[in-house]
């Protein structure tokens, strides 16, 4: 018998300080690099999209996949291409991440959410739509963490 799955996550990760560091200029340049990183790292990318202070990524992975080994690598990847590329030596992102599990009926939903959040953040902070995230997931947090 042969192993089948279908394991999609909705991740989510802000730049240090919530720094608005991601300038539109090279904004599509970076999704397009985490599109490749994903790829690079045996995922599958299904959606990149984010704001100046964060990034939102769909992505599909494979069983034997962890996540915090592939955060860490995506992450690292992306800092990297940003200090050479761009040449943006104070650029860090945040510790932590935001990761949840998406089902295959919701996927096309959350790509669109990923789309558009340069609207979408029009009318909500950064850190309003996490909290939403976190709590529409169930997931407990400390507050402390969140700023």
């Amino acid at each position: 018998m042969s192993t089948f799955a279908s394991l999609h996550y909705h991740v989510v990760f802000s730049t240090k300080n919530r720094m608005r560091y991601i300038a539109p200029q090279w904004e599509m340049r970076l999704h397009e690099y985490l599109g490749g990183t994903v790829r690079g790292l045996d995922g599958f990318p299904q959606g990149v999209g984010g704001v100046e202070d964060h990034v939102h990524l769909l992505v599909g992975l494979k069983t034997t996949h962890r996540i915090a080994d592939f955060m860490r690598e995506l992450k690292k990847a992306a800092s990297r291409w940003i200090h050479e590329e761009i040449r943006l030596e104070q650029f860090a992102w945040q510790d932590g991440y935001g990761v949840f599990s998406v089902s295959a009926t919701a996927r096309d939903q959350v790509k669109h959410y990923i789309a558009n959040q340069r609207e979408h953040h029009s009318r909500t902070s950064f850190r309003d739509e996490f909290i939403a995230m976190l709590e529409r997931a169930g997931v407990e947090y400390d507050p402390k963490y969140l700023d």
